[in-house]
């Protein structure tokens, strides 16, 4: 029973006819009613109880027997377990006081040690004088009843630790959105304490407005959510994204409550945010690469390009099913020039072997014509885990340069053998035009290494321009500068120059500017030994002009100052000879000579083709200093 206390009963008596009437009654009476029934006299002994009493406690005790007294049942137990005396069971108590209970609960012990649990509820009996005679007692087994209510009680329990301790967040809503329950993963996902979370509306915790607006419409129709992406936000301000899985409790077709199960990916979409800030930032890395750049699936079509790429084939190449394969060139070419077939370039073979390749040269074919040469370095890709091939990439290097480099320098080597063989052949002609004109070893050797040192210059100055020309002015500078020669008693930063040039910026080619180097060395030595610069009063003007119009170029040398010309010289020289050959003959320019009494006068005119736009830009008159 619930209690020890026995209430007491202010009900009628419904049995005025009393015990004498029980007694005297049918025994077939008692044994028709369901119910297990007995009754006992002022003294608590059994006068009467039916077939469904005997049963129930599991044995059929005498009438009247002083050792069964206010009940038929081997023990009694009150319901928490606790033993419950017979003379102070509810039947007791009853035939005692005349008090009256109902839905009392009493264990009762069967002499095979099985427990029963019975609904008690007696009645006294009065007799006609109203005096108590007795109490009757009807009593049911209501053990499976109970065993029943357990089990829904240990469900509950089982049911609300599951809710409270899941390590799902969840929580139950009403109908107009009202927060009725939340388990501590929930409270613990948005920082909230209990009462802080429950009877606040649910729109309150979600951070896009559009979104809740969605759901409880959604959930209000009937519907069910699966893994809805919404956002909540936390105590702390913070956001967490979740997925929300919920279903609505409906009671006569109208929506009485949700069900909501919140499964938090914030990590998750971090992680994926920064993947996709990982794979945003390695596109831009290399759509910003200076190479070519694109990959393929497994079976060859193209899934990316970078801009390097697009500049190179010249073009975008088409995605998809019906997209392009294995290149995304117009056309493609072997390195000896001959087509080759988009299924037979690196990538396809790359593809179909598994293996990288590296250093393959071919050359792609633009839409507008141009051919690029390039080097290829396909490589295959494999998924980490199956190994299984997934596609593959490849990086194209634009060799366009180094293949003119090449030919370049291929050029070069054929230039520097034939400069080489007419270097030799000037120097043997210098050598022996020298010695002819010798009059002893010293004089030779001199005379030599001068002109040696002459065609040295040129060729370092052609040098440094990667003999590609030399300009006019700086074929003369280096001639005259060192023969530029102040008084003996003054600086030379204050001398008056000896020098003076004037005219446009002419490059000069090679073969022109080994040319000219020797004829203004020849000239300079003349000036030196018997002109204008033999003396400290000489002075040497070049001047120069350039006629576009003609491609011509005007070259006057001025000698002033020096010792008086007699008039031409009675012998030709070497340099004689070597200024009128090389003008003349292999410049095929004219020549005019003046033997001036204040100095030699020297003209020529050369025909000097184009070199790719204009070759002049006039010049301000500049003195030659030391």
């Amino acid at each position: 029973m619930a209690s020890r206390e026995i209430p007491p009963s202010h009900e009628e008596n419904p049995f005025p006819s009393g015990l004498s009437a029980l007694i005297a009654a049918n025994p077939a009476v008692l044994d028709a009613i369901p119910a297990a029934v007995y009754v006992c006299d002022t003294e608590g002994l059994l006068v009467r109880y039916n077939r469904r009493a005997a049963e129930l406690w599991g044995r059929e005790p005498r009438l009247r027997d002083p050792t069964a007294r206010f009940c038929g049942s081997l023990r009694l137990f009150y319901t928490d377990g606790q033993p419950l005396a017979h003379d102070r069971c509810p039947m007791a108590v009853a035939v005692r006081t005349g008090e009256e209970f109902h839905d009392l609960e009493v264990m009762m012990e069967r002499p095979d040690g099985q427990r029963i649990t019975a609904l008690v509820n007696i009645r006294p009996l009065l007799g006609k004088d109203g005096r108590l005679e007795g109490a009757i007692n009807c009593f049911q087994n209501i053990s499976k009843s109970k065993a029943l209510e357990r089990e829904l009680r240990e469900s509950r329990a089982d049911l609300e630790d599951f809710f409270e301790n899941a390590a799902v967040p969840l929580h139950i809503v009403a109908s107009d959105g009202t927060i009725l329950g939340a388990n501590q993963a929930e409270l613990d996902l948005l920082g909230y304490k209990r009462e802080e979370y429950l009877g606040r509306h649910i729109a309150e915790f979600h951070a896009d407005a559009e979104a809740i607006s969605d759901i409880l419409a959604r959930l209000s129709r009937g519907e069910s959510l699966k893994s809805y992406p919404a956002r909540l936000r936390a105590k702390d301000g913070s956001v967490r994204h979740v997925l929300i899985t919920s279903n609505g409790r409906r009671h006569d077709d109208r929506l009485r409550s949700t069900r909501c199960f919140s499964l938090d990916v914030t990590d998750r979409v971090r992680m994926e945010e920064a993947l996709r800030d990982s794979e945003r930032r390695a596109r831009e890395l290399v759509q910003a690469l200076p190479v070519a750049v694109y990959t393929t699936d497994a079976s060859g079509r193209i899934t990316f390009h970078n801009s390097a790429a697009a500049e190179l084939w010249g073009r975008d190449p088409i995605y998809g099913p019906e997209g392009e394969s294995w290149c995304g060139s117009w056309r493609l070419f072997s390195p000896d020039g001959s087509p080759l077939a988009h299924d037979q370039c690196p990538m396809a073979q790359a593809l179909r072997s598994g293996i990288p390749i590296r250093n393959a040269e071919a050359g792609a074919e633009r839409p507008d014509g141009t051919r690029v040469p390039f080097l290829a370095f396909p490589t295959p890709l494999r998924d980490p885990e199956s190994g299984e091939l997934i596609g593959a990439v490849n990086t194209l290097v634009d060799i366009t340069e180094r293949k003119r480099n090449e030919t370049r320098l291929h050029v070069l080597v054929d230039e520097l053998n034939h400069r080489v063989k007419n270097t030799l052949a000037t120097v043997q002609a210098i050598a022996s035009q020298t010695l002819r004109g010798a009059t002893s070893v010293d004089t030779f050797g001199r005379s030599f290494q001068a002109r040696l040192m002459a065609l040295s210059k040129t060729h370092d100055l052609l040098t440094g321009n990667h003999w590609e020309g030399a300009e006019l002015r700086q074929l003369l500078l280096q001639e005259l500068a060192p023969y530029v020669v102040a008084g003996p008693d003054e600086d030379s930063s204050s001398a008056a120059p000896q020098v003076r040039l004037s005219g446009p910026e002419v490059l000069l080619r090679p073969r022109e500017a080994v040319a000219l180097g020797m004829v203004f060395h020849e000239l300079t030595t003349n000036a030196i030994k018997h002109g204008a610069l033999s003396s400290t009063g000489g002075s040497v003007a070049v001047c120069w002009q350039l006629d576009e119009a003609a491609d011509t170029l005007h070259l006057q040398w001025l000698e002033h100052g020096g010792p008086p010309v007699a008039g031409p010289p009675t012998r030709r020289g070497f340099g004689t000879r070597v200024v009128e050959a090389t003008l003349r003959d292999q410049l095929g320019g004219s020549l005019e000579r003046l033997w001036n009494a204040e100095g030699l006068v020297c003209r020529t005119s050369l025909p000097l083709p184009r070199r790719g736009g204009s070759q002049a830009g006039l010049t301000s008159t500049e003195p030659l200093s030391a």
